[in-house]
């Protein structure tokens, strides 16, 4: 089982926004001499549909760039989660850094995988992956990683046979059918964390690697890897706690080390906007 730090409270994440204050997360470097060999990975996660005038103060925080794709977009909706799912992103990222967030600038590698420009000169990585109204980032100093979050809807098509391996589409196939819906998407979600977390995108085949598509282990769900992407040893995939309807995963590069999570509490927009202005 995934270890979780000792403040996580299940109630408390899941509270009202006006119950909750964000607070500043300390280094993720390991202070623990048993964590001396393992990798910290902090998750902040938070709703894309807050009230208007937080998305009027989140607007604030973005750069001209992500202003001018937030006006691109057709839907309403659409643009006010972007800029919302923006704006978190830098407030989180700006309490590692202790700058503000509308100073943060990024950069991209050649596959698109997002990261701070190194001017900042930040050792910090991270990765954002939001669906409908929930967002949710991970952040860590000591490897890379990736993270996948998805609403479980129902399926119009056949999209499995599309994207998952023969080994993942048979071990679907097997699955009773009135569990086959959750299992689709630990699969889907397993499998686009860990090619976020590669860093090639689509340059990793999609049937390359297989991951397990059980519901009882929370690790160890990478379970073949082909020599040609990387070792298997050098990866671990888990599964993550998100919110109801969801599913979500994590991939870290781990090089055989231990990963250790922590949740961190929920963010609270109508609270904290303002205060970051």
């Amino acid at each position: 089982m995934i270890r979780r730090s000792v403040g996580f409270n299940m109630e408390k994440r899941w509270a009202r926004p006006s119950q909750i204050r964000v607070r500043k997360p300390p280094s993720l470097m390991p202070t623990d001499p048993m964590s001396i060999h393992s990798i910290e990975v902090e998750l902040w996660s938070w709703s894309l549909d807050p009230d208007a005038v937080s998305v009027g103060a989140a607007h604030a925080l973005l750069s001209d760039d992500e202003r001018a794709r937030a006006a691109r977009f057709v839907k309403g909706i659409d643009r006010r989660r972007y800029i919302v799912g923006r704006a978190g992103l830098r407030r989180v990222l700006a309490d590692y850094l202790d700058a503000d967030p509308r100073d943060l600038r990024f950069d991209y590698n050649e596959w698109g995988k997002p990261r701070l420009h190194p001017d900042l000169q930040s050792v910090f990585r991270f990765n954002l992956s939001h669906s409908a109204a929930e967002a949710v980032v991970a952040v860590s100093e000591q490897a890379d990683l990736g993270v996948d979050i998805e609403e479980i809807r129902p399926l119009q098509e056949d999209v499995a046979s599309h994207f998952f391996s023969a080994a993942e589409c048979a071990e679907l196939a097997n699955v009773l059918e009135a569990e086959r819906l959750d299992a689709f998407y630990r699969c889907w979600t397993r499998k686009e964390a860990f090619v976020k977390a590669h860093g090639s995108g689509l340059s990793v085949p999609l049937q390359s690697f297989d991951v397990s598509l059980t519901a009882q282990e929370d690790r160890g769900l990478l379970v073949r890897l082909d020599h040609g992407i990387g070792s298997l040893d050098a990866w671990e995939v888990v599964n993550l706690d998100v919110a109801p309807g969801f599913c979500g995963a994590l991939a870290v590069r781990s090089q055989g080390r231990d990963v250790r999570l922590r949740y961190r509490n929920r963010l609270a927009w109508s609270a904290n906007m303002a205060s970051m202005m």
